[in-house]
Order: C-alpha cells, then structure tokens, then sequence
C-alpha cells in the first residue's frame, strides 16, 4: 500500500470557465491557468504521481509545452492513471477538499464524483469529495480571488 498527497491552487479571474472534476461550475470567475485550471484534479494528479514514487505533475506535463494549453484535465488524469498503473499499482481510494468561497459546490459533487470515476474506471464510492470556504479570510482564497484543492490516495500493489 502507497500513500499520496496533493494540492494546488488557481488564482481567479472574471470571465473565465471555472472546471473542478472535470465539471464547468457556473461562476463569474475561472482559473488562471495554462491547462483548464481544475485544481481538484492537479491535486489528484499530484497525489498518484507521488505515491507511485514519481515526479510532480509539472515534469509530465509543463505549463511551457504548448501540447497541453487549454487541455481538458481528465485526459492528464487518464495518462497520469496509466502511468501509475504501469508501475503495478491500482487505485484503492481517493479523499479530497476543495476550497472555494463561492459558488456553492454541494450541487456538483456527485457530477464531480461521476467524471473522475468515468476518467479513473475507478466506482464512485472510491472518490471522496468535500467542498469548503474560506470563511472570508485566508487572504485570496477568503475574498473568492482563489480555489484551493487537496487530495490523498491510496495505492495498491497488484
């Protein structure tokens, strides 16, 4: 068994797509990013990539490779996956935290839930997300300027 942590965060910005799972949330601010932003799963990535022993997620896919501007981050997830796979370990189970001071995300965690298992073949149940603010302080991430995500997972030897 093999544990990984990761994180990341987005700064925010008017008249961007927002995307957290692998689901556009209706916001008036999205992420600053090179890809399509979605910080829960950068986080995710982060996570497997670590607990398979292997590097972070800016040395498989840089932010100066022009392969991946604007690419939805599923399909990194999917190419990290089988990465992760090749080295003989499977998926036991996901835990994760979004932190976002608004929108409201209850109403997207089980669209979340549905695109990360369909992007990781891995059953919903395995996939835990949690939605949280800011509670209007930690600077950006408290005035909605930011989004913060975290992942843990645990891996199997096959």
């Amino acid at each position: 068994m093999r544990i990984g942590n990761g994180w990341d965060l987005h700064r925010l910005e008017e008249g961007r797509t927002l995307v957290l799972g692998g689901v556009e949330i209706e916001s008036p601010k999205g992420a600053v990013a090179h890809s399509d932003g979605d910080a829960l799963i950068h986080a995710m990535i982060d996570a497997l990539l670590g607990a398979a022993g292997l590097a972070d997620i800016g040395t498989y896919f840089p932010d100066t490779d022009p392969t991946y501007k604007d690419i939805d981050s599923r399909v990194l997830l999917r190419m990290t996956n089988d990465l992760v796979r090749e080295k003989d370990y499977d998926i036991v189970n996901f835990d994760t935290t979004i932190v976002l001071q608004s929108p409201k995300l209850a109403p997207y965690i089980p669209l979340m839930k549905e695109a990360l298992s369909e992007a990781l073949d891995l059953d919903e149940d395995c996939i835990g997300i949690k939605a949280k603010t800011a509670e209007h302080i930690l600077g950006e991430l408290g005035t909605g300027d930011a989004v913060m995500a975290s992942a843990v997972v645990l891996l199997e030897e096959r």
